[in-house]
């Protein structure tokens, strides 16, 4: 092999040892999970301390007195994990509103990050059936 080569062939490992090197790490520290209720109360240990998206419906939501503090059960499939979450809501967050949250399981239930609260808006249109655009209403 010339000493062209060589380098050549040196530098192709070196990029492609860098690049890959640089793509484990950041994948590794932006990777979540999206997963229903269900799925994680089938291993629940197996899914502690790693960051999930979690699917479900809110159930017995309460808010302390005056306060940003919530606390809630999210449901699945007749699967629930209870959540907790301090910050600001959006509006169409209440019971049995469709939810993904942004957190990390643990032992005493969900942890939501900041901003990790994303409700699913509800239909706001139903279409009207033929009888009731024909006579106007």
């Amino acid at each position: 092999m010339t000493p062209k080569a060589i380098k050549i062939a040196v530098t192709v490992v070196v990029l492609a040892g860098a690049l890959g090197g640089l793509m484990y790490t950041t994948l590794a520290q932006g990777t979540e999970y999206y997963i229903h209720v269900d799925e994680v109360m089938k291993d629940p240990a197996a899914w502690q301390g790693k960051r999930l998206q979690l699917h479900g419906y809110v159930a017995d939501l309460r808010q302390r007195p005056d306060s940003l503090d919530y606390k809630f059960q999210v449901t699945y499939n007749g699967k629930i994990i209870t959540a907790r979450y301090t910050g600001v809501v959006p509006d169409t967050f209440k019971n049995d509103a469709e939810v993904v949250l942004k957190g990390q399981l643990g032992p005493d239930g969900f942890a939501v990050e900041p901003n990790g609260v994303m409700a699913k808006c509800p239909s706001k249109y139903t279409p009207q059936s033929p009888a009731a655009r024909a006579s106007g209403n």
